[in-house]
């Protein structure tokens, strides 16, 4: 049986909070005051005033619990009933318009209880408004409740005074079995996500980060709901405990609960028709429409979910797109692109730059006795059409998978990689340096695209989104050897050696001597990698020599490019003060992506001793360091390449001969004026195809449609950016 209360009925409105939890000497109303900030001087209605509103057919049961400011107008306020203390600001003969909708300012129609309202406000047929404090020229119209509750906790994962454990709010992130659980709050950062997901194992740190986020909050009862200036909310159905920023719009939604809405002026937050979302926070400048389902989440700043998509106990990155499909238990660095009805992404870490085509199955988790399987993808992860996964997986940065079901788990080590299952010969393939060897235009414009895009107002942490970075340069050297080693073991086999024990190292100096001497011979040689996949079948590598001598022009390259920015920052003009600015020491540190953030492990070390000692003691701390690290990123990155040029040609700037730095300079040239044509033919080939001609009846028609390449803006840009490079390579070259 349903238990219905029953109170006097001046009693509504009152009492907001149990007196339980009412500080000594404060009243009900001592959090209201302190969050009501809009300076509005409130008086009692006069006699006058009272009359109107009677007139007007609006009730109150105590007359004296209505305060106004002095530019109030009793005429604009009709029909509406009046609970508890409502103190309403300045109200203009005017009417607010905004994307076509004009209604008059004033309150109509509506049951109003316990509220403040700010200046030139428009509340129209608003069934239940209680406990809100709304801001200035808000329009609240046609919605059926907005309400919240004294233990009202906006969507953190925090508790209020006399709750148990048991009802705090998690996020399940990376594994459905609640092992990489985190506490949400407003403004988590991937970095701060990533952080709190990973280290499992330290017990110190994860109650540390427990009580950062519970110190960063109140935990008393009593808060009001709040709905920022210019806020406009039409025709939704149920708002509960929900704050709510400036410049917000949400229109038509069915249920949003217990969330936090961040918006302001320059990054203004929507959430469109049919949309039901509880237990998240949003962040600025995100879009939600059309029937879209998310549950126990975080939403990053600029980050969109459309047309019916699921968001359920995952964490979406900033400049983040999720359309249509499902998404359960992950983490997804920013950057990331998922648009299609029959996706699916389950118990996943996706570092970013990250695109999941139609039919990608991500979610085959259930390998064991329990859903506790994990992927783990590297920046650039591109599952093509109908992907099948198996968990446990992990891949390097950029790796993309071409269509097909993918029978077990694989671990993927080598970067720009394309992955394919050959069920004919029933051998997984795997291409290292694909992107290079046949899609340069869409490695390379990717870059540019989310650097483009990245519409962030708050870059506390500096993504990096270019494809040669110190992440993906260890990988590359790491590659490098692998190639190297399944080379040389594949020699050995081809010869009759394979019997011979022999080390990895021996392995490597035969790989790497074929690859450099010999390439005929490699090229006539099945290689094969072991330890990629967990089965009994072949994994064949496919053009081993061109993906070697790529990488290694890579690093050379990435290098050069770290040394053009010293010069250009400080300015150098001659090889004696470059060697002196380079970098004494040389180390070949591992970084982590936090976040989409490239650290180096050490210094996140560093942070996790702090947070253990007592140092760090808070979220902010956090930021904090991320901005230093920002801010000693381009050090740490040139010092990064320069070891990776050491490591792989034995090329020390320090103590090295301007002849040696002048031939890495010719290389990089070589090397970009390389990429830079491999970008204008991998694009011409969409339109030499006759298969891609074929729809068209003209090559006028063709242009018309997707437009002459010889006007496209990316391959354009890039042309110029190679004369610039050009003349920069050369003024170096002339100092020399």
């Amino acid at each position: 049986m349903n238990e219905i209360k029953k109170s006097p009925i001046d009693s509504l409105g009152y009492q907001f909070i149990d007196s339980r939890y009412l500080p000594k000497g404060k009243d009900e109303y001592h959090l209201r005051n302190i969050q009501n900030r809009s300076g509005i001087g409130y008086r009692q209605l006069s006699a006058y005033e009272i009359e109107v509103l009677v007139r007007n057919r609006n009730t109150s049961a105590n007359w004296n619990h209505i305060l106004v400011s002095d530019a109030f107008t009793p005429e604009l306020v009709q029909n509406c009933k009046f609970f508890g203390l409502v103190r309403i600001g300045k109200l203009d003969p005017l009417y607010l318009e905004f994307h076509d909708l004009r209604r008059p300012v004033g309150l109509y129609n509506s049951t109003i209880i316990s509220c403040d309202f700010g200046d030139n406000v428009c509340i129209d047929n608003t069934n239940y408004l209680s406990h809100y404090i709304i801001g200035n020229e808000v329009m609240i119209v046609n919605t059926n409740e907005l309400t919240t509750t004294d233990h009202a906790k906006f969507g953190n994962g925090i508790l209020k005074e006399g709750e148990e454990e048991s009802i705090r709010i998690w996020l399940e992130v990376c594994n459905e079995n609640g092992g990489r659980s985190i506490i949400p709050f407003n403004g988590m950062l991937p970095g701060d996500a990533w952080i709190w997901s990973r280290f499992r194992d330290d017990e110190v740190l994860q109650e540390k980060l427990k009580e950062f986020t519970a110190a960063a909050f109140d935990a008393r009862r009593g808060y009001y709901g709040k709905v920022g200036d210019r806020t406009v909310i039409k025709n939704c159905k149920i708002i509960k405990d929900v704050w709510i920023g400036s410049d917000a719009y949400l229109k038509g939604a069915n249920k949003l609960k217990n969330l936090t809405i961040n918006s302001s002026p320059d990054a203004k937050s929507q959430i469109g028709e049919g949309c039901e979302m509880v237990n998240g926070i949003i962040g600025v400048g995100c879009r939600i429409f059309y029937g879209v389902k998310a549950v126990r989440f975080i939403m990053a700043s600029h980050s969109q979910l459309k047309y019916g998509a699921r968001l359920i106990n995952s964490y979406l990155g900033n400049n983040a797109t999720i359309s249509c499909c499902e998404v359960l238990n992950s983490l997804i660095f920013p950057a990331h692109e998922q648009h299609h009805n029959n996706s699916f992404l389950c118990a996943a870490l996706v570092m970013g730059q990250s695109n999941m085509a139609a039919g990608a199955t991500i979610g085959s988790n259930h390998n064991s006795r329990s859903p506790d399987g994990e992927i783990i993808a590297g920046r650039g992860f591109w599952p093509c059409l109908c992907v099948s996964l198996k968990h446990n997986s992990r891949f390097a940065s950029f790796s993309i998978l071409a269509k097909g079901d993918y029978p077990a788990e694989l671990d993927i080590p080598v970067p720009f990689s394309l992955i394919a299952n050959d069920v004919s010969k029933d051998e997984l393939i795997v291409m290292p340096a694909y992107w290079f060897l046949h899609n340069m235009y869409a490695l390379a414009r990717n870059s540019w695209k989310y650097i483009d895009r990245d519409k962030r107002t708050d870059k506390t942490q500096n993504l990096e989104f270019n494809y040669l970075a110190p992440d993906s340069i260890n990988e590359t050297l790491r590659a490098i050897h692998l190639l190297e080693k399944f080379t040389g073991q594949a020699y050995a086999l081809q010869t009759g050696r394979g019997g011979k024990k022999q080390t990895s190292d021996e392995y490597i100096a035969i790989g790497a001597e074929l690859l450099a001497n010999n390439p005929e011979k490699v090229g006539q040689l099945d290689i094969f990698a072991y330890g990629w996949e967990n089965g009994d079948r072949k994994v064949r590598l496919i053009k081993v020599v061109q993906a070697w001598t790529l990488f290694r022009e890579l690093i050379v390259h990435h290098a050069v490019n770290q040394l053009l920015l010293l010069i250009k920052e400080k300015n150098i003009g001659s090889f004696e003060a470059l060697q002196q600015a380079v970098p004494s020491s040389l180390t070949l540190a591992d970084w982590v992506n936090a976040g989409g953030q490239l650290i180096r492990e050490s210094e996140m070390q560093k942070l996790i001793d702090q947070i253990h000692s007592g140092r760090i003691k808070s979220w902010d701390q956090i930021h904090q360091f991320y901005r230093q690290q920002n801010e000693q990123y381009s050090a740490d990155r040139l010092q990064h390449a320069l070891a990776a040029l050491r490591e792989s040609t034995g090329i020390s700037l320090r103590r090295s001969k301007p002849i040696a730095l002048k031939g890495l300079l010719e290389q990089s040239l070589r090397t970009k004026e390389w990429m830079t044509k491999e970008i204008y033919t991998t694009r011409a080939k969409d339109y030499s195809n006759p298969f891609r001609q074929m729809v068209y009846d003209s090559p006028e028609e063709m242009d018309a449609v997707i437009g002459k390449l010889k006007d496209n803006s990316f391959i354009r840009q890039e042309k110029e950016n190679l004369k610039k490079y050009r003349k920069e390579i050369e003024e170096i070259i002339s100092f020399l």
